[in-house]
């Protein structure tokens, strides 16, 4: 059983890379998109998204992280391809599932499943940037606005030199409404040589289990899951072998939240500050009745010093053996 973790604009970015690698059992990550448009982007940005890239291509914890290109140019990814592929990544993997209106509209990531042939031009040609020895792979949905070409992308995907596929098993018109198509997996599975990675809609292990019977796929990559239970990962491969495995709980979380805010106020922007926590409290809230609680704490709280201070008690409390600081650390 391998586990990636999923690339997700805005939510699974290098901070959150970090934080749940080191809970474990992540195999392997892929980063959020880098859009290439006409132009050959400078090493800086590509690091500034990729940060990664200055400690061999792996994460804190030393999950290794493959660096994704967007976008619809065959000539103009192969040339950033190759610039990428120097400073080190696991391997480079091409979007061609990004179901954002602004993305599609210039012809990127889903809008792409309507043109095997430039999927095929795309992939032909990175595969040729990059060196050799370096794992390129892909990740598409099911299609744009109906599933009826999947097969034909992913033989285009695959023929074209790609060394493993993704596939989100819903459409660029399904979005993220369950359910996840996971048996259109298994077609696609069975038209290929390649091995090919199920994702969408895994929140349990359940869900992973399901998945896996429904696509026939030994390797998963978790989302939104991951992000609100962080040990999806763990429970999901302690499942696999037989045993039980709930992850882990809120006290071993509690910390990990301490060290992302820690890394949220040393890289990002002073005004996004306060919005990545409570980002991610949200979604934690949905597995952890403690995240809650927290959300509901500092809900309109956005000065940094105040969530400090509200961050130290909550640690003090967890200490002292209660799981939630008061409320009235926030207004020390």
């Amino acid at each position: 059983m391998t586990i990636l973790l999923a690339p997700m604009e805005g939510l699974l970015d290098f901070v959150l890379r970090d934080i749940l690698t080191r809970v474990g059992g992540i195999d392997r990550c892929v980063s959020e998109f880098i859009r290439i448009t006409d132009q050959l982007l400078p090493e800086r940005v590509f690091i500034r998204i990729v940060p990664e890239l200055l400690n061999g291509g792996r994460t804190q914890a030393g999950v290794p992280v493959r660096a994704q290109l967007l976008g619809s140019d065959p000539a103009c990814l192969a040339e950033n391809a190759g610039r990428l592929a120097g400073l080190g990544p696991a391997g480079i993997d091409l979007n061609f599932g990004c179901p954002a209106k602004v993305v599609n509209r210039h012809g990127g990531g889903a809008a792409l499943l309507d043109e095997p042939d430039t999927i095929a031009a795309i992939v032909s040609a990175v595969r040729r940037a990059v060196p050799a020895h370096m794992p390129v792979s892909a990740k598409m949905r099911l299609g744009f606005n109906d599933d009826s070409r999947a097969v034909e992308c992913a033989l285009a995907i695959a023929g074209a030199g790609a060394d493993e596929l993704v596939v989100h098993a819903r459409t660029k018109a399904q979005a993220y409404r369950p359910p996840a198509y996971w048996e259109r997996i298994a077609d696609i599975r069975a038209a290929v040589k390649i091995p090919v990675v199920a994702n969408g809609e895994i929140w349990t292990v359940d869900d992973a289990r399901r998945c896996r019977e429904a696509s026939g796929c030994d390797m998963l990559m978790l989302g939104r899951g991951a992000v609100t239970d962080p040990g999806l990962g763990l429970a999901v491969k302690a499942s696999m072998h037989g045993s039980l495995s709930t992850g882990i709980g809120w006290p071993q979380l509690l910390p990990l939240l301490g060290e992302f805010w820690h890394i949220v106020c040393t890289r990002l922007d002073a005004r996004s500050r306060a919005g990545r926590l409570k980002q991610w409290l949200n979604f934690l809230r949905r597995r952890f009745p403690e995240a809650e609680t927290a959300y509901q704490q500092i809900r309109t709280v956005n000065d940094p010093a105040l969530i400090d201070a509200w961050l130290a008690g909550m640690l003090r409390a967890q200490l002292a053996g209660s799981a939630i600081a008061e409320p009235k650390a926030l207004s020390t």
